[in-house]
């Protein structure tokens, strides 16, 4: 801490102890709030429509409380802002309203929470104003909010101290307050497909169920290794097995990954398993629900994103993988089957291609750098190679391609899925294949076995459609941003 910071928390301290001497408790227990700032605006508008024009409208006493945001004192008067969840109201201090407790109001300091007693009428500016009669500290602030806390830009600052991020940034406010309504929307419109969440384990003896390298800790009293999950598939799977048909859980996972602007270590999804669907059938539901969301949760089923208008509307275009990538590199996989010859391929157009070793690998950077990009609105890639989807059951008119779609938005995926693969002999030859690969290619994140899951599908599990969608990414567009670290209250941020 400056020194500048250290004199003005001395001064602070201050007065928190005034405060004190003075019989004020700072730090009361619980405070009698009558209105939030918009039902004080909602409340003098309605006393307004009924006022019969003698003298100026106001309203019953209420009670208000809030951080102070802005503070003016002119002689015989005070004027205060206090910020609560809902937005602003301004405060009006008499010196012959409030007598001996005028004086105390020296001892206010931005950044203090107030509670403030008093009819509600609109000044000559045209502000709603609550004339107070009687206040009450409700926290006193000992350390100031930054110099320029109402236009904080540090990046860093923002995400490293959100809490100032939130007061001080409407727009990040707005952003919380939307994630919240969309989570939320999301489970209205599972619940009312019939589904039923459910909660899996979080710490998992096998990390499998996607391609990530997993966080490892240890039970002591167990003496054994754990893991944080990297997907929530192989247990959901094993409901489905276990004869429940439509469920599916919003949480978190944890991949032990790079921190960029589409990533972060942990992240929310929701996934959802099907039986009885296939990946056309999980198509359908994940434009009807982000279209859904995008109505509650915008008003709109179009947003904007980086000057650009999106358009969520169904029916999102299918576009064949392959072809899609022959468009845009005129490479066919299918043709260059191997590693060097995709190697090969891809290095004559200019791609850098010394980090991937393995086919899929190569084959993922190919997609993400020359299809990607080109995907600004909504529309699925389907039919993927066996050898990228090792959960995923084979197309039924070519065995060398499985039924899996991803979804993209704004030139991000944002969902997953499969026709899940129910064989239990094809699947446990995949999962010992992605074994392979992982002794082979240490460097690459791959699959892992998990014999429990094996089991379980050993036992008969139906037709079922499966779907991972991220919650995170979904939110970049909905609220038009390119960086993870806006959405996520809490970004998981490199050292200092």
């Amino acid at each position: 801490m400056s020194e500048p910071e250290n004199q003005l928390m001395h001064v602070r301290t201050e007065k928190l102890q005034r405060l004190r001497d003075a019989g004020v408790d700072p730090y009361p227990h619980s405070y009698d709030r009558t209105h939030t700032s918009r039902q004080v605006i909602d409340l003098l508008e309605q006393a307004e429509a009924e006022h019969d024009g003698e003298g100026e409208a106001r309203t019953e006493t209420v009670s208000v409380g809030g951080r102070i945001v802005r503070y003016r004192g002119m002689g015989r008067a005070t004027f205060a802002d206090i910020q609560d969840g809902e937005g602003k109201v301004q405060l009006l201090f008499r010196r012959n309203n409030l007598s001996e407790s005028y004086a105390m109001l020296k001892e206010l300091d931005i950044g203090d929470w107030l509670g403030a007693t008093g009819p509600v009428f609109r000044t000559r500016t045209g502000e709603a104003t609550v004339e107070v009669q009687d206040w009450t500290v409700l926290s006193k602030a000992v350390r100031g909010l930054p110099e320029k806390w109402h236009g904080l830009t540090d990046v860093e600052a923002r995400f490293r101290q959100r809490y100032l991020d939130l007061i001080a940034n409407e727009d990040s406010r707005r952003i919380a307050v939307m994630r919240s309504k969309a989570i939320s929307t999301l489970r209205r419109f599972m619940d009312g497909h019939g589904f039923m969440e459910v909660e899996t384990p979080m710490l998992v003896q096998v990390p499998a169920g996607g391609t990530a390298r997993p966080f490892a800790t240890h039970h002591n009293a167990l003496d054994r290794d754990l893991y944080l999950r990297i997907a929530t598939e192989l247990h959901l799977k094993q409901l489905i097995v276990g004869g429940f048909e439509k469920v599916y859980e919003i949480g978190r996972v944890f991949r032990n990954e790079g921190v960029d602007v589409t990533h972060n270590p942990e992240f929310t999804t929701m996934e959802s398993y099907e039986a009885f669907a296939d990946y056309t059938d999980v198509m359908e539901m994940v434009e009807q629900m982000v279209f859904t969301m995008a109505k509650e949760v915008l008003g709109s089923p179009t947003v904007e994103f980086e000057g650009t208008t999106i358009d969520l509307t169904p029916p999102w275009p299918r576009l064949d993988l392959r072809e899609e990538i022959k468009r845009r590199s005129g490479i066919d996989f299918l043709e260059a089957n191997d590693i060097e010859s995709l190697k090969s391929e891809m290095a004559a157009i200019g791609l850098e291609v010394r980090h991937q070793m393995s086919w899929g690998g190569l084959l993922d950077k190919l997609l993400s750098d020359t299809v990607e990009p080109h995907l600004v609105q909504p529309s699925f890639l389907v039919d993927y190679p066996v050898e990228m989807s090792p959960l995923a059951k084979k197309k039924r008119d070519d065995d060398r391609l499985v039924e899996r779609f991803e979804g993209f938005i704004a030139g991000m995926e944002v969902c997953n899925s499969f026709t899940e693969l129910n064989d239990p002999v094809d699947q446990r030859q995949r999962m010992e294949q992605q074994e392979q690969l992982r002794s082979r290619f240490e460097d690459e994140d791959t699959d892992r076995l998990d014999e429990e899951f094996l089991t379980a599908i050993e036992h008969g599990m139906p037709p079922t459609g499966g779907l991972g969608i991220g919650i995170d990414r979904l939110m970049m567009v909905f609220a038009g941003r390119r960086s993870i670290r806006e959405v996520v209250l809490f970004p998981q941020l490199r050292s200092r």
